[in-house]
């Protein structure tokens, strides 16, 4: 699988843009601000319907226009032909996706025609900083893994926004809050259980990752703390799960009630990672917690193709240029076989070969 072609209207700084990337290695080249992000970006959006940058769909929108454009064409490969896909971005208002010149029921339907892996610098918080950031590498993990999953976690959080908002009402009904303790504990038990089977497929892919970027024999797994005694483990069902998690929350109700808020969840715990059986975030070097970062998204890539069998395009923006020597050059060799776009400002530090497209003010150009 691989984009073909994209085409962008008024998205960001593209007025327009029409691209044929190469289905191989593609080295985006230009100053900073000249837009290889903005490049990057709009492929990521094609996949996922959202800016890797965590912004509002209508900062995407050119300064000069009243919405967005992006198109692109899908080589499902395998003789499976080309998939069409076609957003409309407003500044207000809906968004419209179609597929296929039909209109998109559901993300989970374009998860399945086109994935992306993303390697940001930014990336490192997920080490360095809260749960919140591991929770989400492994929630998007699972969705990559299984689109069905995206549901559970949809209705995890409405469930856990539902019920904040019956508690900040102030002494809530004791008999309506039972009901949504039930659907919170009914979808928090399938959180539990998409989380549990991601980090055990994840697994071997992780710490076989970390040690080709590390250059190190150090062994690299998941860990995963919960105040609710929700241990992640993949023998463990999700009417399980579900038990666990009523009994917490009706055992801390009463607190619930007095703070205004939902205190026990999936939505709470902290997934770390231990390298060599130590927290990375607390005892890593610098050095140390760069490769976890790095090892966490190729692990991703990894478990994705091997378990549907096509390799997800490979997003690096600017990643590179955050790397020491050596390690640039192991991730480069570690980099599987993938459509991948890589930006750089400065091309001398990407050690990797391959189609070179220079970017300036707006226009993305192959370089002669």
């Amino acid at each position: 699988m691989h984009v073909a072609w994209l085409e962008l209207t008024d998205f960001r700084s593209y007025r327009h843009l029409e691209w044929r990337p190469d289905p191989g290695v593609n080295l985006l080249i230009g100053p900073n601000g000249a837009g290889k992000t903005n490049a990057l970006e709009a492929v990521g959006y094609l996949a996922t319907l959202r800016s890797f940058r965590s912004v509002t769909d209508d900062a995407l929108v050119n300064d000069e226009a009243e919405r967005a454009y992006v198109r692109g064409g899908v080589d499902r490969g395998e003789d499976r032909g080309e998939a069409l896909v076609e957003i409309e971005i407003p500044r207000h208002g809906p968004r419209r996706t179609q597929l296929d010149r039909q209109r998109l029921r559901r993300v989970s339907d374009l998860v399945e025609i086109v994935r992306v892996v993303t390697f940001l610098p930014e990336d490192l918080d997920i080490v360095k900083r809260g749960p919140a950031r591991r929770r989400d590498l492994l929630d998007e993990a699972a969705v990559q893994l299984r689109p069905a999953a995206a549901l559970d976690f949809a209705e995890y959080d409405r469930a856990v926004r539902q019920r904040n908002a019956f508690l900040k009402m102030g002494a809530p009904d004791e008999v309506t809050l039972s009901v949504w303790d039930e659907r919170m504990s009914q979808a928090g038990g399938k959180v539990m259980a998409r989380r549990a089977a991601v980090m055990t497929e994840l697994a071997p892919f992780v710490d076989e990752a970390y040690r080709a970027i590390s250059g190190t024999a150090s062994g690299l797994s998941f860990s995963y703390d919960s105040e609710w005694g929700g241990s992640a483990d993949a023998t463990i069902s999700a009417a399980e799960y579900a038990r666990l998690l009523a009994e917490a929350i009706a055992a801390n109700r009463r607190h619930d009630m007095e703070r205004r808020v939902t205190t026990v969840g999936p939505h709470r715990d902290d997934p770390s990672l231990l390298l060599d059986g130590h927290d990375v975030r607390v005892h890593g070097s610098q050095g140390e917690q760069r490769s976890t970062a790095l090892a966490l998204r190729l692990a991703v890539h990894r478990a994705v193709t091997d378990r549907t069998g096509s390799a997800p395009v490979l997003l690096l923006d600017d990643v590179f240029s955050e790397l020491d020597e050596g390690r640039a050059e192991r991730l480069a060799a570690a980099l599987p076989p993938a459509q991948t776009l890589i930006s750089s400002a400065r091309p001398e530090d990407v050690p990797i070969r391959g189609r070179r497209w220079d970017v300036s003010d707006g226009k993305l150009e192959e370089a002669s």
